[in-house]
Formats: structure tokens, C-alpha cells, sequence
């Protein structure tokens, strides 16, 4: 029987869709984007191979025309679109309504030649009332909008493939640059370079503890005989003195100390108070931008994370579309959120009228609605049934949203000068006077020392002449402070204030940064590599334009306006890449310029060495002072834990010094040593006479400082690997620590694969006993993505693995080791067998490319299992020639 064909990206979004929709259509997953440009050679066709340019997979003679193949993990779902295709009697492409699902459902138009009538079905949430909607109106294909991304996604292409090779060659193998990647990379390579160049300074003031009936106030000193004292932003942050010019009073430890014990017994008199009334309005619905500021400041999320957990309420129909920035609620929405904020609040605290916002992004494009809670009425985050990050996300988008038609908040701020002698004190203070929207949401700081909005400081009534008496008066010493680094939400928002990449696109921006190795996240905060320092060099010396964030906000104004249909992609990708300003040109004309070996290495302002870049990681060159007094040259491995910003002389001296003598171990009399390499300190047992020799090793957890290492604390790390005792099943219990931290593992020996288990918070790896061990390999083992597994089978004759049954985002799996094999449709996981699993296993292992080692396949083979290519001229859809791409 014929029916409509529907086409979305997930398995999740298709089965959220199917059950709003009637009898007679049948929803399929493509599994997001089923073609893209060659991610490797071995993806590029052999016909192709010998042409210069199928290394970036665009034909730059050709008007920029792209190569398209089928990655081999996509066949069988193009096979499987195709079959279902044959029955249908309508296509409709179901995919997010932005420029990336415009472009997939433009990819599957071309590689699936449909002969049926084929619309698109857009929708902004996945409600019944929202289907049913689309369902009526279905529009045509987006030219401009797949123009847009396609010119897009090759821009990206042309960029990073014809910059990476040059830093491969220049610096070291497998780095990479992006047109947006490179440019947020210098963000934080200039904010280390602040912090580096940065002059601490010290200075003093006092804080007393005053009493009016019983009610503490606090007080800080502004002025001495009228004089300002100086605060932290009174000084130069590169000289570490007062600004010039700069009339403030520095007080110093002793001038401080003198002066609390001088006013502690003397009149404290109110000379002022001020209390000035204000109004707080509530912030706009959340965009994709501002969702991931929130949820990193307030739920510690990632970007990444943000947008995987986002993604997934979406298409369970529980928030709208989460990739946009238009701050706008449609009147759906708006008196969605009042009926809550009534029923939940009351009457009176709702605004005086439906209260509407208007982006202030820069290059705002996208065409949709804030994110919100989907539907016409909201569900509460307890009516939800959600929980963990799902419930955490929920609520933040929920609260935000319904506050936004809240009332304004009023408060007083109260500003009190309390003389003593001749020294002004100031107490401030802050009622709220009516909550307001603070009673939904206060939006939070990227400042940890920010009280919150929403926090009320009460002060007593005071008055003019009121005399106080002080509980103590104490002197205050600061050190002024680096520049922060940049977490994840403070890089979005001046990426966002900047006008540079898209909201969709800051969450794989930063994922690639990280896993790049151009920084590293530590404590929320974005650290710089010395990688990232050698590349941002090299590009701001040779290729300025790359990396300034004006220029490249003004290639992201023009994308737009491809978008909008003002610019033309064409004439523009050829004035960027094409002619001698061109960037082929530009790179093909200074390759030969640019000395490889200055940008390997990374010479940092007070530091005794040189930090080299190598193909094992960053290393020093530098001197040591050796037995006789001489200084010698030498060299050592730098930890890669230790960043540009935490480099100092001292530890430079550690690792060029060579292993620190700690003493003799108590009990073997071995020499025990504090060495570095390139996973940071560890300490080692004796030394090694020869290769073969493999001393005792403990990394240094993380905590312990080597200056404050002992010698006790080495010889406790030491004890590590300790023999916890036999397994009831044989082999043997042991605690070991690693590189990513204490665990126990169960060594069943006879060549099988050890199982282990981190350690739980409460767990000493030093002191935990066979008994909670065993506990703990008790506990079924967590897949990727931390699932738990559903079932365990258990190894299959002759083979040492277990296989587990887990349930992921597109459905049942089995995995045995490294392989996953999706179960086949209506198969539940406590119905297969060990034997279908098997099966599946083995045909999953079947698809997979041959080891380098093996031999190549037969021409008929090589024929049969060739990727699908597709090579556009002029699109179906479209008189107009379409550049192809796959990401916003």
C-alpha cells in the first residue's frame, strides 16, 4: 500500500514525529548528513585520485564544484531511504528547519532522485499541534538557504585544508586551522599573554564590623582626610604601580595595622545615607548562545554537552528548536508563559503587558523562535518526568522563559558613609522591595566573586549623626589579579559580542580546540597550549587576516548576505581563494618564507629556556648547573599538564635539573627520585641499568605539589599497585592509579582482558579492601556516553569478551569490545541471543576497511565496495548553480 514518506535526521525525532502523525506515513532516520567532501583518501574515488585538487575534495577550476561520496557507514541507510522510496506515494524532508537541515535535505533530494512529489515540512517544536501544522504547509526547497551553508561548508574546506598542511610542515604533524577555530584560538593565546605579562601588585585597606540594635554592619574604607584609597583597578597591570596620574592613597601592611588599632577606639558618627530606588527587567528567552553561557556558569555543562542534552529534549518534544538567535516567543509561547507565571506566582507578578524582546546579536540571521518549553501550555519541570541533566536543562530553559513575562523587580540600594576620626567608611546595602521575575531566575556571572542579583544585604535604619560601635576593625591585605582565562561561556559570549561563527557552531568550535590540543580545560577555564602559541605566531606574522576577529566577522556578515540572497557565493569564493591575493596564492608565496623551525618553538617573556615544539610534545632547552658547579646544556620532557601561563623559572629548574634525590626507600634501600615526563612528575624507585629495567612508578595525583612532596608521601605513592587479594572466579584483585585516577582492576590472567572500575569518591585507593573492590567489579560496566549496559550475554565460545546489550541515541546495540551492531528493527534487548549478536558482530566486522597490512582487494572487489560519489553540476531544485557543504 502506498504511503508518505517522511525523512528526518533521527531515530529519536522520528519516533517523537510518528506518533503525531495519522495511518499512512512512515517516518524514517537518515542519521544526520548522508554525503559530504572526502575526509580522507581513502574516501576518494580512484578515478579522482590522480587530480590535484580531490585532496580537498573541490574542483577550484570547476567553479568551486565539490565531491560528494557516501561514507561507508551511510550505505546501508541510503539503501535503506531508497527501498522505502519505491512505495511511497510523497516524499516529505523533515530536517531542522536552519541551513544545515536545508542542506541535508537538499543531499538526500540529489542522491535519492525521487519521482513522487517531494515538499518540505518545517516546524520549530515537535508537538502534535506543530506537525499537524507543518502537514498542511509544506513549502519548497531553500535555495538560498543551501547556497548559504554549502558556500559555507566549502569556505571551511578551502581554509583549513590548505592552512593544515602548511602547519604540518611548519610546526607538527596533525595540526589544523579553521576559519573560526583559528581566530578563537588567538582569543585565548592573547589572554595568556596578558596573564603572562601581567604585574601583581599588593595593597591594604580595613574592614570593621560595626552594631546598631544588635544588627551587624559591614564597612570597608574609601578615604583618608579625603583622600581615595587605592582598589585593585587603580593599578597598571603591566607595571604592577598606581595608573599615572592616578591620585589615590596606597597603604602598605604597617600604615594599615597602625591605622585599625588608631580608629578602634574612636567615634564611629553616619555622616550620609543614600537610598536610591531601581528596576531590574528580566533578561530575554534563552538563545543557542546564552543557553550554553547558563548552563556552563550554572550547571557546569560544556558546549558540547549543552547542545547534546538540548538536542535530545527537542526531539523528545519537550523544548523548541535549540539552534537559533532570535530572542522572539511567538504569542503561543508568550501566553504559555503567563498562564504559568499566574498560576504558579499569582496575578501580580505578572508584567503589565506581553512583554517582547529584539536580538542585539551581531549578524543575527536565524528566522526562529527563542528556546523555550514546546507546546501551548508548558509543562513544569516536575510534570516532566525527566530527570538528571535532561530535568537541570529543562528547568534553566523553563524558569528563563516564564520570567521573562514577569514583573520587573524593584529594589532600593543603600549607600551609607560612616566617618571615624578622618577616615570614611562605606556599608552597602540592597532591599528588594518586590521580587519580581527574581523569584523564577536570576541570571548568573562569569565573575565567581559577583553576589547574586537576586541576594538581598540588609542594613538596619540609620540616620545622620547615628553613632555606632565597632566589634572589630581589621587591616585587609589584596594581591592584584591576572586577567581570568576564558571558560567556555565567556569564549562564546566574545565570539557572540564579536560577530564571529554561529550559534550552532560554538560547541564543535570548542570540542575541536580541546581535542586538538590547542588547550586544555582545566577547572572550567580554557588554558592555551604551547601548540597553540607556536601556530597563532606563525599565522599572525604570515596570515593576519585569518586570525583578526574583524576581518573574519565581516566573512561572516557575507555568508549572511549569501544567505539573503544579496551576494552571490560564487564571485565571492573566487575572490578568496582565487588571484594573487588569494589565499592558495598567499600560501603557495610564503611557504618558502617561512622558517619551520623558529615556530617550534616558543620563547616566554622572564623564562631561562626555550620551550620546543616536537612530534612527542613541547619540550625544554635550556641550562643546568651540574656536579662541579658548571653550567651545562640541557634539556627535559615538559609535562602536559603544565600550560604557558604556569611556567615559571622554578619549575623550569625541576625538570632541567634531572631526578630529585628524595632519599632511600625504608624498606628495599633503593634511591627514590621525583622526575618528570611528559604526563607530568612521577616518582620512580631506583633507577633502570638498562632498557629492559622497568622501575616502580607513581604519578603525582593531582593536589600534591612537588616542592611539597616528602619523602613519606613518595614512598605511600609507591605502594601502588597493591595486591588486594584473589578474585572469587580466579586471578587476582589489585588498586592502581592512572591517568585518570584510582581504580581497581581484576587480572584473570591466562591472556584475558582485565576489568576494572574507578573508585568512588568515599574510596582510598591506599586503604580500600577486597571486599569493596569486589563490590565494585560487581557493578555492570558503563558504555560510551556512560549508558549502563541493559544485559550482559557473555562471551561467545572461544572468545574472551563479553558482549552487552545498551541502548543509545539511535536505538538497541550490541558491543563486544570496539564494535557496536545496531539490534534489526522490533528486536528488544531481552529477546536477542548470544548467537544473533554473533552474528551482527561479525557482519559489523565485515564492513570495516582492511588493516593496512592486508592485501589489497581484487579489481571485482574493489568495484563492489567502492564509495558512492556523486559530482553536481547544476542542481534539480535550482537554476542556479549550488556550492554543496554539510555545517554551519
Amino acid at each position: 500500500m502506498a504511503h508518505t514518506l517522511v525523512i528526518v535526521e533521527s531515530p529519536t525525532k522520528a519516533r517523537t514525529i510518528k506518533s503525531f502523525l495519522p495511518k499512512g506515513f512512515q517516518v524514517i532516520a537518515s542519521m544526520g548528513h548522508v554525503r559530504d567532501l572526502p575526509k580522507g583518501a581513502g574516501e576518494i574515488p580512484a578515478a579522482m585520485k590522480k587530480e590535484k585538487w580531490s585532496r580537498i575534495g573541490v574542483n577550484i577550476a570547476e567553479d568551486f564544484d565539490p565531491l560528494y561520496v557516501v561514507p561507508k557507514d551511510k550505505k546501508k541507510v541510503v539503501r535503506e531511504l531508497k527501498s522505502a522510496l519505491k512505495d511511497a506515494k510523497e516524499l516529505l524532508l523533515a530536517t531542522d528547519e536552519d541551513r544545515e537541515g536545508e542542506s541535508i535535505s537538499w543531499h538526500l533530494l540529489e542522491l535519492l532522485k525521487p519521482k513522487v512529489p517531494t515538499k518540505r515540512m518545517v516546524f520549530h517544536e515537535i508537538t502534535k499541534q506543530a506537525i499537524s501544522k507543518a502537514l498542511q504547509n509544506p513549502r519548497d526547497l531553500d535555495m538560498e538557504l543551501v547556497h548559504a551553508q554549502e558556500t559555507r561548508r566549502i569556505l571551511d574546506r578551502l581554509v583549513g585544508y590548505t592552512l593544515s598542511p602548511l602547519l604540518w610542515k611548519k610546526v607538527a604533524w596533525g595540526l589544523s586551522a579553521g576559519r573560526v577555530q583559528s581566530v578563537s584560538v588567538r582569543l585565548l593565546v592573547k589572554r595568556e599573554r596578558e596573564r603572562r605579562a601581567f604585574q601583581s601588585a599588593s595593597y591594604w585597606d580595613l574592614k570593621t564590623t560595626l552594631k546598631k540594635d544588635q544588627t551587624p554592619i559591614e564597612a570597608r574604607l574609601i578615604t583618608i582626610d579625603g583622600q581615595k584609597i587605592a582598589k585593585g583597578s587603580d593599578f597598571d597591570e603591566k607595571t604592577g604601580k598606581l595608573k599615572k596620574a592616578n591620585q589615590a592613597k596606597l597603604l602598605n601592611e604597617k600604615d594599615a595595622n597602625e591605622l585599625a588599632d588608631s580608629l578602634l577606639n574612636q567615634k564611629w558618627i553616619v555622616n550620609s545615607v543614600e537610598k536610591k530606588p531601581t528596576v531590574r527587567k528580566p533578561v530575554p528567552p534563552f538563545i543557542t548562545s546564552t543557553l550554553q553561557q547558563e548552563a556552563n556558569r550554572k550547571l557546569r555543562l560544556s558546549a558540547r554537552e549543552t547542545m547534546r542534552c538540548a538536542q535530545g529534549l527537542y526531539e523528545r518534544g519537550f523544548i523548541t528548536y535549540m539552534r537559533t538567535d532570535s530572542v522572539n516567543l511567538s504569542q503561543q509561547a508568550i501566553t504559555a508563559a503567563r498562564k504559568c507565571v499566574e498560576l504558579k506566582y499569582g496575578k501580580e507578578y505578572l508584567s503589565e503587558s506581553p512583554r517582547k524582546f529584539s536580538s542585539t546579536t551581531r549578524n543575527a540571521q536565524e528566522a526562529h523562535e527563542a528556546i523555550r518549553p514546546a507546546g501551548e501550555t508548558f509543562r513544569t519541570p516536575n510534570e516532566s518526568g525527566l530527570d538528571g541533566r535532561d530535568l537541570a536543562l529543562y528547568e534553566l530553559i523553563w524558569k528563563r522563559t516564564v520570567a521573562s513575562q514577569m514583573a520587573e523587580a524593584r529594589l532600593t540600594m543603600l549607600s551609607v558613609d560612616i566617618c571615624a576620626q578622618d577616615s570614611m567608611f562605606r556599608a552597602t546595602g540592597k532591599n528588594i522591595d518586590f521580587p519580581g521575575f527574581f523569584r523564577a531566575y536570576v541570571e548568573g556571572s562569569d565573575d565567581p566573586e559577583a553576589a547574586l542579583e537576586g541576594q538581598e544585604v540588609v542594613l538596619p535604619v540609620l540616620s545622620v549623626g547615628d553613632e555606632l560601635v565597632p566589634n572589630d576593625v581589621d587591616a585587609i591585605g589584596h594581591e592584584t589579579k591576572p586577567p581570568a582565562r576564558y571558560s567556555e561561556a565567556s569564549l562564546v559570549k566574545t565570539l557572540e559580542k564579536e560577530g564571529i561563527g554561529r550559534p550552532s557552531t560554538y560547541a564543535s568550535i570548542i570540542g575541536t580546540i580541546v581535542d586538538r590540543g590547542y588547550a586544555s580545560l582545566n577547572a572550567n577555564s580554557l588554558a592555551p597550549t604551547f601548540t597553540a602559541f607556536a601556530v597563532t605566531s606563525l599565522l599572525e606574522e604570515h596570515f593576519p587576516d585569518l586570525v583578526d576577529t574583524t576581518f573574519t566577522a565581516r566573512m561572516e556578515s557575507s555568508l549572511d548576505e549569501i544567505s539573503a540572497g544579496s551576494v552571490k557565493w560564487l564571485p565571492y569564493l573566487e575572490s578568496f581563494y582565487k588571484g594573487n591575493d588569494g589565499l592558495a596564492a598567499q600560501v603557495d608565496m610564503r611557504e618558502g618564507d617561512i622558517d619551520g623551525k623558529a615556530y617550534r618553538k616558543v620563547d616566554l617573556e622572564g623564562i631561562s629556556c626555550t620551550v620546543r615544539i616536537g612530534s612527542n610534545g613541547p619540550w625544554l632547552e635550556g641550562k643546568r648547573v651540574d656536579e662541579n658547579g658548571e653550567e651545562v646544556d640541557a634539556k627535559g620532557n615538559l609535562p602536559m599538564d603544565i600550560t604557558p601561563g604556569d611556567l615559571d623559572n622554578e619549575k623550569v629548574k625541576q625538570i632541567l635539573n634531572g631526578p630529585s634525590d628524595l632519599g632511600e626507600h625504608p624498606e628495599t634501600g633503593q634511591k627514590v627520585y621525583l622526575r618528570f615526563g611528559p604526563w607530568g612528575p612521577f616518582v620512580q624507585l631506583g633507577e633502570a641499568v638498562d632498557k629492559k629495567d622497568k622501575p616502580r612508578r607513581a604519578s603525582l595525583p593531582k593536589g600534591i605539589k612537588t616542592e611539597d612532596l616528602s619523602l613519606d608521601d613518595a614512598v605511600k605513592l609507591l605502594r601502588l599497585p597493591r595486591l588486594l587479594g584473589e578474585h572469587p572466579d580466579g586471578g587476582i584483585v589489585e588498586a592502581r592509579t592512572g591517568q585518570f585516577g584510582p581504580y581497581v582492576v581484576w587480572d584473570k590472567g591466562n591472556g584475558e582482558k582485565p576489568d576494572n572500575r574507578s573508585l568512588k569518591k568515599e574510596d582510598d585507593v591506599y586503604e580500600i579492601k577486597l571486599q569493596r573492590a569486589l563490590e565494585l567489579l560487581s557493578i555492570p560496566k558503563l558504555g560510551r556516553g556512560g549508558r549502563m549496559a541493559l544485559r550482559d550475554l557473555g562471551a561467545p565460545k572461544g572468545d574472551k569478551e563479553n558482549i552487552h546489550v545498551y541502548n543509545g541515541p539511535y536505538g538497541l546495540y550490541v558491543k563486544q569490545g570496539k564494535i557496536n551492531a545496531s539490534l534489526p528493527k522490533g528486536k528488544e534487548a531481552d529477546q536477542v541471543t548470544i548467537e544473533e549478536a554473533v552474528q551482527l558482530l561479525e557482519a559489523k566486522k565485515s564492513n570495516k576497511k582492511p588493516s593496512k597490512g592486508k592485501k589489497k582487494l581484487n579489481k571485482k572487489s574493489t568495484k563492489s565496495t567502492s564509495t558512492t560519489t556523486t559530482k553536481l553540476g547544476r542542481s534539480r531544485a535550482s537554476s542556479a548553480r549550488a556550492p554543496k557543504a554539510n555545517d554551519s
